[in-house]
């Protein structure tokens, strides 16, 4: 999977009674919850709420709301979810940022205490100026980025570890510029990282496509380039097309807790596959960007277990060593 440096790889309360995942009659339906382990307007908050929409979509026996719990790149979210053994109630979105985050911590964590239910989306991350920076294209960035290391800021919307951070260190590993010679800065999200674009705090904003979306559609921002294998967005090139060889995709995914019986995680597999096969949920994926990842059950559990493999790989050769001036 890194062939061509690439990487697949970043309360909703759903009150459903348990009746129309069982086939079983209830009066009161028990809520079934999404947690979002990161702030509200991120991608998994926008993915989440989208996911309830479509779920919901002409059911009278569910209603959703959004559940956020912050904190540690997702581990304050994950740790949450750890601790719910046996709670057929409670699921959590969550991506390569997770993953990434879970390999960077102190001691080392991995997410072999949850159950994954499925992967459901891949996402590209875009590269951005701002709308009068001197670079026209990514060959005449990377040129600068190639010759003055220090003079190119970057900026990432995730922490190290996560897809951002990822993402720059496997493009400047393609262009020949040293790791040690990166200066990434990690913002809190796509929102602050774009006002530090803006604000000239960096020069290269390296993120996912849904947070940037609405400011690249205003033309307060400018995109070099897309890291996916094909165009997401009209008139923006990928890396590929430039002659830099990179892809890279991002993706969503969503666990539960650890110790669910087989029947309570196929249910709620179940609701997850009605969710993304609604006209809801695709209306979204194409105004978004989202290229449809299907992957459920143990199929998704071994695909986690070798992302946290190739993630482990990035860390240790690149993302560990950001330089500072």
């Amino acid at each position: 999977m890194l062939t061509r440096r690439t990487l697949l790889g970043t309360g909703l309360a759903l009150p459903l009674a348990a009746a129309g995942l069982s086939g079983c009659s209830r009066s009161t339906p028990d809520p079934l919850r999404l947690m979002v382990p990161n702030a509200p307007g991120g991608g998994y908050d926008t993915t989440a709420r989208v996911l309830a929409g479509a779920i919901n979509q002409g059911r009278e026996d569910a209603a959703a709301e959004v559940f956020n719990l912050a904190g540690g790149g997702g581990l304050v979210g994950l740790s949450r979810l750890e601790t719910e053994r046996g709670n057929p109630d409670l699921m959590m979105m969550m991506g390569l940022g997770v993953v990434g985050a879970a390999l960077a911590a102190t001691p080392r964590r991995t997410l072999s205490r949850t159950t994954p239910l499925a992967r459901l989306i891949g996402e590209s991350e875009i590269l951005l100026v701002r709308s009068e920076s001197p670079y026209d294209t990514f060959g005449e960035l990377a040129a600068a980025w190639t010759q003055h290391p220090a003079r190119v800021r970057v900026g990432g919307g995730s922490l190290p570890g996560g897809p951002d951070h990822l993402a720059t260190y496997a493009l400047a590993a393609a262009i020949d510029v040293p790791a040690s010679r990166v200066r990434y800065s990690s913002h809190d999200g796509g929102g602050p990282l774009l006002t530090a674009l803006l604000r000239r705090d960096v020069d290269l904003a390296v993120t996912g496509v849904l947070e940037t979306i609405d400011q690249l559609r205003s033309g307060s921002v400018r995109a070099l380039a897309v890291t996916s294998s094909r165009r997401v967005i009209d008139g923006v090139p990928t890396l590929m097309e430039q002659g830099v060889d990179v892809e890279f995709e991002n993706w969503r995914g969503v666990l539960a807790a650890p110790g669910l019986d087989a029947g309570a995680a196929d249910r709620l597999v179940d609701l997850l596959r009605a969710g993304v096969r609604s006209q809801a949920w695709e209306a979204a994926a194409r105004r978004n960007g989202w290229t449809s990842r299907w992957l459920a059950g143990e199929e998704f559990g071994d695909f986690l277990v070798e992302e946290e493999r190739r993630t482990a790989v990035l860390l240790a050769g690149a993302g560990r060593e950001d330089a500072t001036g």
